[in-house]
């Protein structure tokens, strides 16, 4: 599926940028080329595919949630340039 140049301008103008003609000539190819692919994508049959919610099938890989003591707040403080009570002090930055 080949984007016109003015598709390629109404996506841009929708993202809020501004391309130069060089650009937008490399991104009516690139997305292009990007739409070609999924159209081959949507031509598959993935009827007898199950739905997964990632690509792989291995179990979580993280560990399990162990409470246990933190660090007290005076050994995290101890090397703070400045803290107020048991928190790190920083400069304001809005009005």
């Amino acid at each position: 599926m080949a984007l016109t140049l003015d598709q390629v301008r109404h996506v841009a103008t929708l993202a809020r940028l501004s391309l130069t003609p060089q650009e937008e000539e490399r991104y009516a190819t690139q997305l292009s080329a990007v739409l070609d692919a999924v159209a081959e994508l949507e031509a598959l049959d993935v009827s007898q595919v199950e739905p997964t919610s990632h690509a792989t099938l291995a179990s979580s890989l993280l560990r399990e949630d162990v409470l246990r003591p933190s660090l007290p707040p005076e050994a995290g403080l101890a090397n703070a340039p400045a803290k107020v009570g048991t928190a790190f002090a920083v400069p304001k930055i809005l009005e």
